[in-house]
């Protein structure tokens, strides 16, 4: 006969085989632990915005617009003041935060056309398939720009891949490059969305297909002329040149001003239909890239031009993600991160009147210049983490970079990563957590140049190329002198110390030089 003591001091005898008795428990407790699991993995909703300034959010000190939304969301987590993408254009940046490495490490991984291949390796761990193995619902919606298929030429009207789905997306609606670029369509996992298979479609980077006109051809054909030399007057798709041409297509081909509101839908279809399971929703938005073309309701609402309207829509979209979580009372077991792929820029393709009517707001508040620059307003950008009831409201000044993202969730939902992947993320859960002040104290930046920034000194490394992007006025960052700025103090590189810290120049320069060794 076997006793079990349950209560007390009170004994309960039962006729039950010891086995079957040890079977038993060992089944309850599993199954405790199994509800217990999936009722405290928190959701991840990744929001990553397009060509955002540092200091374009009011919560981020701007002062000539506002972003209540965004404000609320900083209000409720933690801001980061040195959080970074790894470069100053977004394909790297996109690369590096979906493989946690440099993305200078790997050729073929600049800005890439839309008709590229896919970069990101499909045969390694990445964020999605890191959070997918740990038992997460995933999903992207909005911009992709890693490139799609195994080659430039490609069927669009089959099954395009590998794409977002083989890299560990369970389901992806995409476009395949930016805005501005052929082919304007949507992508539902592999398929181009509402696509006539009478009316294919052609890409091609190089030379004039079909018989769209073109901005070149026919400038009065536009609502939106291009800067010039941008590149931005090839295939016309709603009355917008695009870099590329593009033939076919007709009924699939997206309209601007509903690109927002169309991938607004498909975030919230899925943060629905995936409410009772634990997702992770990566939700590339578009806003403020160019061509800025805002839906009618946020036009002239800025008095900041497009660009500043773009922000306010961009703003009410996080707002509209925020309302759904509360609404299905998941807010409270959902992180949100929300940052930007680069820094600012105004004019980038379109005559958009963007820099007559910046009206006194500066994008990139004290940093340095901006998109394409390896100086801080390149790289350095916002960068919120909410996680309502768990991690308390802070401003928080450790400097984190968004690659660190993979190995810190790796320590989360403990699922380690293999040895060799994501090789320069870092784990930093406890300060993602507001459980410690301390960041990264190196990270490398990539802009015109290769930049390191170790303990509050940052260093760029002497390059020939040209000191400005001529067609955005903005400087690069590139010298042919060593530079050497106290970040701490300076934190617009104003002060150029290389001259007298020849001591410091050289440890920064060769621990530089160790990193990229370390890596290839």
């Amino acid at each position: 006969m076997d006793s079990l003591q349950l209560s007390g001091s009170k004994m309960y005898s039962m006729r039950f085989p010891a086995y079957l008795l040890g079977f038993s428990l060992f089944l309850s407790f599993t199954c405790v632990c199994l509800t217990y699991g999936q009722q405290k993995k928190p959701n991840v909703i990744l929001i990553y915005a397009d060509d955002l300034g540092y200091a374009d959010l009011s919560c981020y000190g701007a002062s000539k617009i506002q972003t209540p939304n965004l404000d609320k969301l900083a209000a409720s987590g933690i801001r980061f003041t040195d959080g970074h993408a790894t470069s100053a254009t977004c394909t790297p940046s996109r690369y590096a935060l979906m493989t946690g490495r440099y993305p200078w490490r790997k050729q073929g991984t600049a800005i890439l056309p839309g008709d590229a291949a896919l970069i990101v390796p499909t045969d390694q761990t990445t964020l999605p398939g890191l959070l997918k193995k740990g038992g997460y619902k995933t999903a992207i919606v909005g911009k992709w720009h890693l490139g799609l298929g195994d080659q430039v030429k490609k069927d669009w009207k089959g099954e395009v891949k590998p794409g977002p789905n083989e890299v560990g997306f369970d389901y992806s609606f995409i476009f395949p490059a930016t805005a501005d670029r052929v082919p304007t369509v949507f992508l539902e996992n592999h398929k181009v969305v509402a696509l006539d298979a009478r009316d294919p479609i052609t890409v091609d980077y190089h030379e004039k297909i079909g018989t769209d006109p073109t901005g070149k051809e026919y400038p009065g054909l536009l609502k939106m002329q291009a800067s010039p030399d941008h590149g931005h007057d090839q295939t016309i798709v709603n009355g917008i040149g695009r870099i590329g041409f593009m033939s076919g297509g007709k009924m699939a081909r997206w309209v601007d001003e509903e690109l927002s509101t169309t991938f607004l839908a498909k975030a919230q279809q899925f943060i629905t239909t995936s409410q009772h399971h634990p997702f992770f929703l990566y939700f590339a938005l578009t806003e403020p890239h160019v061509p800025r073309m805002p839906a009618t309701m946020f036009r002239g609402k800025s008095q900041l031009g497009l660009r500043g309207d773009a922000i306010l829509q961009l703003d009410y979209t996080v707002g509209e993600i925020m309302k759904q979580l509360k609404a299905l009372k998941i807010d409270k077991n959902t992180i949100i991160i929300f940052s930007s792929d680069n820094g600012p820029v105004l004019d980038d393709g379109y005559q958009n009147d963007a820099v007559s009517e910046i009206n006194g707001h500066c994008p990139a508040g004290q940093l340095r210049e901006g998109k394409y620059s390896v100086f801080e307003g390149g790289t350095r950008v916002p960068f919120i983490l909410s996680w309502p009831g768990t991690v308390k409201p802070q401003v928080s000044g450790a400097m984190v970079s968004q690659m660190d993202l993979l190995s810190s969730f790796s320590k989360l939902i403990n699922q380690p990563v293999p040895r060799g992947d994501a090789a320069d993320s870092e784990n930093l859960l406890e300060t993602f957590l507001g459980r410690s002040a301390k960041g990264r104290s190196v990270l490398v930046e990539h802009g015109g140049t290769l930049a390191i920034v170790k303990d509050g000194w940052k260093y760029i490394v002497p390059s020939k190329g040209a000191p400005y992007a001529a067609l955005t006025g903005i400087e690069t960052g590139n010298s042919t002198e060593a530079q050497l700025y106290h970040l701490k103090v300076d934190k617009g590189e104003k002060n150029n110390l290389a001259a007298g810290n020849p001591v410091l120049v050289k440890e920064l320069s060769t621990l530089l030089r160790q990193i990229q060794e370390k890596g290839n």
